[in-house]
């Protein structure tokens, strides 16, 4: 039996495995669906971190603080934020390539709900680089074991998981367990008829197992809406447009032409201000009946769209429409589950022997999640929980 059992192939239960190996543990990865399967490879926008010469750990925390409305746990957001610049060195070291400025500074956006310019990106793929790289390292090991296609689908408070593989039950008796399965809005997406950005495997079973042991969980109900999902072109209905879009100067429209958020507001506060600008009847119809507000990327410089977001110019260009001469028509969609298991800051739950990390916890974003603060957690988090589920063992 391994040391330490992952559930999960996400950016929180690949660092998780990769620092429980590091620890001296054998690790056992198991995910419901392919490795490659997991929403860390969908995130677009990018990971924040205070590399700036005018930012500070300081400014992070508060900004982090601000945006979520003082409802995240100051101590698990202060771990996140004193360990952004060493996680991105961590991540260079791995082959992640951020993208960089042409005298060969990292380049950096200031995003929703920050005062400073900290979000690192690779181009608008930032999520698919990281995972690649975590994916790459913990494969590249001999002492962690990949199980895919093994949904978990028991738990004892003792941390026996009973897996399902093939057809055939797999009784694992792990000296630590760590969850990183992520969050449920896909499934919450199928139950209320709304569009979501995540991927099939966002379904949440695993918490609910964890709370049915024993583990406490704050912030259930608490999901976040991305601001400005597609809502036209019908192929691209669900596509999160990168907020870097606004990073570099986008610009939100209702029906009139007119401003009516300040674009680089905390999530919530511009994902309300869009849903309350169509319920007023300012917003518009896209041919399809979805309500939407525009999304005008005219003001972006060519430049600077070509670098930060290729990957959605060549989306909709390939759909008919071109974002940089174009209105997008845009509207909310479910995106994050802000809430979840009860951590400290190395990952343990309120049940002794399991771990969690990523956005199958809470408290670390509080009610609402600056954005590019999900891609630093998973690293700073799950890499905790990895050392602590090791230690715990070992």
């Amino acid at each position: 039996m391994p040391d330490v059992l992952v559930i999960g192939s996400g950016g929180a239960g690949l660092a998780a495995a990769l620092a429980a190996n590091d620890a001296g543990a054998t690790v056992m990865l198991a995910t419901k669906l392919g490795v490659a399967s997991c929403n860390t490879a969908k995130a677009q926008g990018g990971i924040q971190a205070a590399v700036g010469d005018d930012d500070s750990i300081e400014t992070h925390f508060a900004d982090v603080m601000r945006s979520s409305h003082n409802t995240a746990d100051p101590t698990l957001a202060q771990r996140l934020v004193e360990e952004g610049p060493t996680t991105v060195r961590w991540l260079e070291e791995l082959g992640v390539a951020f993208t960089r400025e042409g005298d060969g500074s990292l380049r950096i956006a200031r995003c929703g709900g920050a005062t400073r310019k900290r979000l690192l990106q690779v181009g608008d793929r930032t999520g698919l680089a990281i995972a690649g790289a975590l994916r790459d390292a913990v494969t590249a090991r001999e002492g962690i074991t990949l199980l895919d296609h093994a949904p978990l689908i028991a738990l004892t408070t003792d941390g026996t998981a009973l897996l399902e593989r093939g057809g055939e039950q797999l009784e694992i008796r792990p000296g630590a367990l760590i969850l990183a399965a992520g969050g449920r809005c896909k499934r919450e997406a199928q139950e209320t008829g709304e569009l979501s950005t995540n991927g099939d495997g966002a379904t949440g079973e695993v918490a609910a197992l964890a709370v049915a042991i024993g583990c406490v969980e704050r912030d259930h109900d608490s999901l976040q809406r991305h601001p400005t999902g597609a809502a036209w072109p019908e192929s691209l209905a669900g596509y999160a447009v990168p907020e870097t879009t606004r990073a570099y100067g986008a610009l939100l429209r209702n029906a009139a032409g007119a401003q009516f958020v300040d674009e680089l507001a905390p999530r919530d506060v511009v994902a309300e201000a869009i849903i309350r600008e169509c319920a007023e009847g300012r917003g518009v119809t896209t041919p399809t009946g979805r309500p939407a507000v525009y999304l005008d990327c005219r003001p972006v410089d060519p430049t600077d769209a070509e670098i930060s977001f290729p990957y959605m110019l060549r989306r909709y260009r390939k759909a008919g429409l071109d974002p940089l001469t174009e209105l997008i028509p845009v509207y909310p969609v479910l995106h994050y589950q802000n809430g979840g298991l009860v951590i400290d800051e190395d990952g343990a739950t309120t049940v002794p022997g399991i771990w969690a990390a990523g956005e199958i916890t809470g408290g670390v974003h509080g009610r609402n999640r600056m954005m590019g603060n999900s891609l630093l957690e998973i690293c700073v988090f799950g890499r905790r929980a990895g050392a602590a589920a090791a230690a715990a063992v070992r």
